[in-house]
This record gives C-alpha cells, structure tokens and sequence, in this order.
C-alpha cells in the first residue's frame, strides 16, 4: 500500500489596504441626512488636494460643488 501526501490548496494572497484608495473619492454616503458644512470643506479640500497633484485648474467653487455632489449622492 503506498502512502499518498496530501497537498494543501494554495489561496491567493489578500488585497492589501491600500488598494482601492484612488476610489475613495468616489465614495457617497448612504445616510439620508445632509451631510454637514464640515464634511462637504473636508471634501471640497480632498478634491483640491487631488486636483492640484493631476496639475489640472479649478476652483474653490467647483471643488466645493463636486464635494456637495458626491456626498449627497446626486
């Protein structure tokens, strides 16, 4: 009778962290509440900050715009 070695599946590897970060801009709440004056400047300051490393123009005002968009989900 001969001896047969089990094998153990290899899984793959797990995501790590900080996949996914290039989409969290894109992210919406899903509360149906406004979101607050707070949270749309902190918003409108991470879409400057990404804008401003793309080198791409804007403004203050459309900063804010898209941040008050993707918060609001429309």
């Amino acid at each position: 009778m001969m001896k047969t070695s089990k094998t153990k599946a290899i899984s793959k590897p797990k995501k790590s962290s900080d996949e996914g970060k290039a989409l969290k801009r894109k992210k919406v709440t899903t509360s149906k509440s406004s979101p607050s004056e707070d949270e749309i400047r902190e918003k409108a300051r991470e879409i400057y900050y990404e804008r401003i490393a793309r080198g791409e123009h804007g403004t203050s005002e459309s900063d804010w715009h898209e941040a008050e968009e993707l918060l609001k989900g429309s």
